[in-house]
C-alpha cells in the first residue's frame, strides 16, 4: 500500500462514489417490476436487493478485468485521468436521475474513461477494438435479446396458465417474483459492482500498487460491492417509477417473465467479461413483457426518450470526462481541486431540483405521467 497517494486515495473514494451513485441509480432494474405488481414492499425490495448485490460483487471478475486491462491501454493511464473519467460518470448518472430516465451508468462509466484517457494520452490510450467488442456489440443486443426472451416467456405464462383463476395466477407470479428479482439483484451485483472493481484496479496498475493484468484484491471487491449495495438501498425512486409504470402496464407474469430474461442475459455475459449494460437489458425485458401481453399498453414515447437516452450517454459522459481531463491532466493538483468543487457544486444543485416534488417509497407506485419528462422541472426521488 505504499504506492497509496492521496491523488490515488482521491481517486479510489471517487469511484466508491459512482458506484454508490451506479446503485440507486440502478435499483429499478431489479425491483421495478416486483414494487408495481405488489410483489415486494418498496423498502423490503431495496433493501433485498442491497444486500444481495454486495454478495454478487464476489461472485466473478471477469468484467473487472475487461475495464482495468481492456477498454484503454492501462500502461498510459494516470490516476488524474481516471478522476476526470469518473466525474463525468458521475454528473451523468445524476443528471439521469433528476430526469427520472433510466440510461446506462456503466456506459457512462466507460464513455468518461475513453475521453479522459483520449485528451491525457492519445487516440492511441483507447483500445478501440475491445471498446466495440466488449460494449458496443452488447450494447446493441443484449435487450433485444432479453426483449425477445421476454416476449415469448410472457405469452407463454398467459397461454399456459389462460385456463387458471386469475386471481390464483397473480398471487403464484408474484411469489415467483420475489426470486426473480432478487436473482436480477444478484446479477447486477455481479456484473455492475465489478466495473468500479475495474476501475480501482485501474488505478492501482497505474500508480505501480499492482502488477500489470492483476485482478482485483479482496478488498477493492468487498469496498466496491459495499458502496452499490448501499446505494441500492436508498433507492432512485424516480427510475423506478419509470420503468415500473412509465413503459407499460406491468402485471405480475409479465415482471416475472421480464426478470428471469434479464437474468439469463447478464449471468450469462457477466462469465464472459462483456461490460453490458443493466439498464437497457432491463429495459428491454421490459419492453418484451409488455409485447408479448395481449392488449396491453406499451408507451412507446416513453420507450423512445430511453433509447435516445442510451444513444446519448456515452458520448456525452466522453465528453465530460474530456473536459475534466483537459483541466487535471495539465493543471496538477489545483486543476484537481477545481474539478472537484465544480462537481461537488453541481451535484449539491441536483439534488436540491430534486426536493421540489419527491418520488418516495409511499409514492412510487402513483400514475407514471410524471416520469421521464425531460422539458419539465426536476422530478424528485429519494
Amino acid at each position: 500500500m505504499g504506492h497509496i497517494t492521496f491523488l490515488v486515495a482521491v481517486v479510489i473514494a471517487t469511484a466508491l462514489a459512482f458506484d454508490f451513485t451506479n446503485g440507486f441509480h440502478d435499483t429499478a432494474n431489479a425491483m421495478a417490476t416486483s414494487i408495481a405488481t405488489g410483489a415486494l414492499r418498496p423498502k423490503v425490495a431495496v433493501l433485498i436487493s442491497g444486500v444481495l448485490n454486495l454478495v454478487g460483487a464476489f461472485l466473478s471478475t471477469e468484467v473487472a478485468r475487461t475495464v482495468s486491462g481492456g477498454i484503454v491501454d492501462d500502461a498510459l493511464v494516470t490516476p488524474a485521468m481516471i478522476f476526470a473519467g469518473l466525474v463525468g460518470a458521475i454528473l451523468w448518472n445524476l443528471m439521469t436521475w433528476l430526469l427520472g430516465l433510466p440510461s446506462s451508468s456503466s456506459h457512462a462509466l466507460f464513455g468518461g474513461l475513453i475521453g479522459a484517457v483520449w485528451v491525457g494520452a492519445g487516440e492511441h490510450g483507447v483500445h478501440f477494438e475491445m471498446v466495440v467488442e466488449k460494449i458496443i456489440v452488447p450494447a446493441v443486443l443484449s435487450p433485444v435479446v432479453a426483449g425477445v426472451a421476454a416476449l415469448l416467456a410472457t405469452y407463454l405464462a398467459y397461454r399456459l396458465t389462460r385456463r387458471a383463476r386469475e386471481r390464483t395466477v397473480g398471487r403464484g407470479f408474484r411469489i415467483g417474483q420475489i426470486a426473480s428479482a432478487s436473482m436480477v439483484s444478484l446479477a447486477h451485483g455481479t456484473n455492475d459492482a465489478q466495473k468500479t472493481m475495474g476501475v480501482i484496479t485501474l488505478t492501482l496498475i497505474s500508480c505501480g500498487a499492482l502488477g500489470k493484468q492483476a485482478g482485483p484484491p479482496v478488498w477493492v471487491i468487498g469496498t466496491a460491492g459495499l458502496a452499490i449495495g448501499l446505494g441500492t438501498y436508498i433507492g432512485g425512486w424516480r427510475i423506478i417509477r419509470t420503468m415500473g409504470r412509465g413503459i407499460t402496464d406491468i402485471q405480475a407474469p409479465q415482471g416475472f417473465a421480464a426478470e428471469a430474461a434479464s437474468t439469463a442475459v447478464i449471468l450469462s455475459s457477466a462469465s464472459l467479461g462483456f461490460a453490458l449494460s443493466t439498464t437497457q437489458v432491463c429495459s428491454g425485458g421490459i419492453l418484451g413483457a409488455g409485447i408479448g401481453r395481449r392488449l396491453a399498453e406499451v408507451r412507446w414515447g416513453v420507450a423512445s426518450r430511453m433509447a435516445v437516452g442510451w444513444l446519448v450517454t456515452l458520448p456525452s459522459a466522453a465528453a465530460v470526462g474530456a473536459v475534466a481531463a483537459a483541466v487535471v491532466v495539465h493543471g496538477g493538483t489545483a486543476g484537481i481541486v477545481v474539478i472537484a468543487v465544480l462537481t461537488a457544486a453541481v451535484a449539491g444543485g441536483i439534488v436540491l431540483l430534486s426536493r421540489r416534488n419527491p418520488v418516495r417509497a409511499d409514492n412510487v407506485n402513483d400514475a407514471h405521467d410524471v416520469a421521464v419528462r425531460p422539458s419539465a422541472p426536476a422530478v424528485a426521488a429519494a
